[in-house]
């Protein structure tokens, strides 16, 4: 009987070990902070990492009532930091439990095994930030009054929620650019995942800096829900053989998109009847005038009770017989 071979383990502090340990690294960073909170040695420091920071309240005098609201700083870097070490954590728990199950009945290729799991990734992120955004956008009604996004700017203040999804934002898609590394990105596609990472990184943080967080909200919303109907469309794609799911992905955005179409004319048609209704009898009304004043004569022109003629004489007085 041969014995079978041990695999070796890769030297320490090698590229390998990094990229098959890195998990518990991480995992081990966060644990060291979790327990800083603990301490009270350590818990002035450790709490710059885990909670929001840039608290303020404000005060009514007649009601009492407290209101918190959140400003940006500087601190706000250590706290991306520690949500981010969260996200590498969470981007491994998906890969292994679900993704690479997944890829194991799938048999796919080395192409399509990479942009599975990029397909994979997105489409659960996507998924839960518009479904954070739009229970924000519920709760805070920005989207119902659009005046709110320039009202009273710059809006230097922000609710809990609003704040915490921003650092969520930016921590995900800072944990992208390590990734990279972490998942063996073939040198083909590091250049375009790079590119949309920076984008993404660049233009949530700038309306977070800026003060556009309202605006911010609005806009990405409706870009996750795109992203999230790409992603699981792509999924679909690879696997698949027949392409029967694909077919089926397109076939609900063109229905989708009939139907958006279909209650935009409806609504379009309702409005233009209101207008035609509200026209009709303010017609009438003129037409009713005009035809009172044309049969009505003046009184100018009237003299005891009798209407002149243009171009007659006025009819003559009667006198009244003697008794």
């Amino acid at each position: 009987m041969r014995l079978r071979r041990k695999h070796k383990s890769p030297p320490v502090l090698s590229h390998e070990f990094i990229i098959q340990n890195h998990v518990d690294v991480v995992s081990c960073l966060v644990m060291s902070l979790l327990m800083g909170v603990v301490f009270e040695a350590t818990t002035k420091n450790a709490i710059i990492f885990v909670a929001v920071q840039y608290n303020v309240t404000y005060t009514i005098d007649d009601s009492n009532e407290q209101f918190h609201f959140y400003d940006y700083g500087p601190k706000d870097i250590a706290t991306i930091f520690f949500y981010m070490l969260i996200a590498i954590n969470l981007h491994a728990v998906i890969q292994e439990n679900i993704l690479d199950k997944i890829n194991r009945r799938l048999h796919l290729s080395k192409t399509k095994h990479s942009k599975f799991n990029e397909s994979g990734q997105l489409a659960f992120f996507s998924l839960f930030s518009f479904i954070w955004g739009s229970s924000i956008l519920n709760a805070e009604e920005f989207a119902m009054d659009l005046t709110s996004l320039w009202t009273e700017y710059p809006h230097c203040r922000m609710l809990f929620q609003v704040k915490f999804f921003y650092i969520c934002q930016i921590a995900y898609w800072l944990h992208a650019l390590p990734e990279l590394y972490f998942q063996k990105i073939q040198k083909e596609d590091i250049p375009r995942q790079l590119c949309y990472i920076c984008l993404y990184i660049i233009h949530i943080s700038g309306a977070y800096i800026l003060n556009f967080q309202r605006l911010g909200l609005i806009l990405m919303v409706p870009h996750y829900l795109v992203e999230f109907i790409f992603h699981a469309s792509r999924l679909f794609y690879f696997s698949d053989e027949n392409k029967q799911k694909g077919i089926g992905c397109l076939a609900t955005v063109c229905l989708t998109q009939a139907w958006m179409m279909w209650k935009f004319i409806n609504f379009q048609l309702k409005k233009y009847r209101e207008h035609v209704n509200n026209q009709i009898p303010k017609k009438k009304i003129t037409n009713t005038k005009k035809k009172r004043t044309n049969q009505e004569p003046n009184r100018e022109n009237c003299v005891n009770g009798a209407a002149k003629v243009e171009g007659e004489a006025s009819p003559r007085i009667r006198k009244s017989k003697p008794v």
